[in-house]
């Protein structure tokens, strides 16, 4: 007499409430304190360095950047926890649509977008305009995680990183188009870095490395002297005026009396000046460099030489010191995501991060080239601050997916 089948009794009537818990579980988990502790800090430092740097830009209206500031990081803080609610895991079957919504978005501006200074990098909407480029960064993270999580099992092959190269070079050229070059940099460093975390042998890596660098003196050295320009004179100009700085603001004026052009080194040195002027606790309500626009977009690219002068070197050792907090926290998030696509996707995440804030600070200092890279929740525009708290938002999904799966625990260790 075979005996009769088991019953479907607590744990087949458990199973498929698991997921169900596990959300429920999520839910119920605190986001990422300090990562969290960042964000607000940056978000504040931004508002009080705008305050003061911009209330002479629209006499009429003081407090225009700041209000629109305040706008933007209160939608991105609401999109941020959005987010973080959201199962990140699920943006890897996602992949190809979202590589396809970047290419059609920046393929948008080229099109539509409105011209301004030259370049031709948004759209304009009655309340804010949007930069393409900026929520690229983004969804180029999340459609190339996808890729080599697709491709893990032949991640160390040649094949691989060509096909993640082939996919960056075209969103990075197309925004190089606008013309933007620091947000086609960043591509590449994303892409970099996310090879890196994938496992991409260090051979391939250092052959990276090694035609980055034959392709910069090729375009700014060897072209040049055999009578061909890949770039325009201002661009080639503006990558290249750190490397001969002066302090001397007459042979500047002198130059674009004969060029006629603007000489960018009066950027680089007026931004210099104004930090030096803040020396350690800053000029406050007096600083003179940003307040009266001696310093040229000091509320975008150039903010980190506001705080200088407003904050002195405390206020710059604290806003680094933030930043170095929210990469610190990218990284720990990095190590205990759950999966691949988590880690690929955090590693994306403090790519861009770490590039954007290196290359802006060093802009602003001297020792890096003037690419128009925002440094991130501190620079105005809505675009730019959205995009970075999106991306802080896939950081706490990740954050909280990987304390659900420490059951039955209600908290992650920091």
């Amino acid at each position: 007499m075979t005996p009769p089948p088991p019953a479907a009794g607590p744990i087949a009537a458990s199973a498929p409430q698991a997921i169900p818990r596990a959300r429920a579980r999520t839910l119920r988990l605190p986001l990422d304190p300090l990562l969290t502790l960042a964000v607000l800090g940056l978000g504040a430092c931004s508002m009080l360095t705008l305050r003061v740097a911009t209330e002479r830009l629209i006499p009429a209206q003081p407090r225009f950047y700041v209000d629109r500031q305040a706008v933007y990081l209160a939608v991105g803080l609401v999109l941020m926890v959005a987010v973080s609610r959201l199962d990140y895991s699920r943006l890897r079957h996602m992949g190809y649509a979202l590589y396809a919504a970047l290419i059609v978005s920046i393929l948008a501006v080229l099109g539509l977008g409105h011209s301004a200074k030259g370049a031709q990098r948004a759209i304009e909407f009655p309340l804010f305009s949007f930069q393409a480029s900026e929520l690229g960064k983004v969804l180029l993270i999340l459609s190339l995680a996808a890729l080599l999580v697709e491709r893990a099992r032949r991640a160390r092959e040649l094949s691989t990183t060509v096909r993640v190269l082939a996919a960056t070079a075209l969103p990075a050229l197309l925004v190089v188009l606008q013309p933007d070059l620091g947000s086609g940099l960043v591509y590449t460093a994303i892409a970099f870095v996310l090879l890196y975390v994938a496992g991409t042998p260090w051979r391939q890596l250092a052959a990276l490395v090694a035609v980055a660098l034959t392709a910069i003196c090729g375009v700014l050295v060897l072209a040049p002297a055999a009578g061909v320009h890949l770039l325009k004179p201002y661009q080639t100009e503006r990558l290249t005026a750190f490397l001969h700085p002066t302090s001397n603001l007459q042979e500047i004026k002198d130059k674009e009396a004969k060029t006629g052009e603007p000489d960018p080194r009066y950027q680089q040195l007026e931004s210099k000046v104004a930090i030096g002027a803040g020396q350690k606790t800053g000029r406050g309500e007096s600083a003179t460099q940003t307040k009266l626009n001696f310093v040229p977009e000091d509320h975008t690219d150039f903010i980190f030489a506001a705080v200088g002068e407003q904050y002195g070197f405390a206020g710059a050792a604290l806003v680094l010191s933030l930043y170095a907090l929210l990469i610190w926290r990218t990284l720990r998030i990095l190590t205990i995501s759950k999966d691949t696509y988590g880690s690929l996707v955090a590693g994306g995440v403090v790519a861009m991060l770490m590039f954007q804030v290196f290359v802006n600070v060093g802009m602003a200092v001297g020792i890096m080239p003037i690419t128009g890279v925002t440094l991130p929740l501190m620079s105005y525009g809505g675009s730019s601050v959205i995009t970075t708290l999106l991306a802080v938002g896939l950081l706490q999904s990740i954050y909280l997916r990987a304390g659900a799966s420490q059951a039955p625990r209600n908290r992650v260790s920091l």
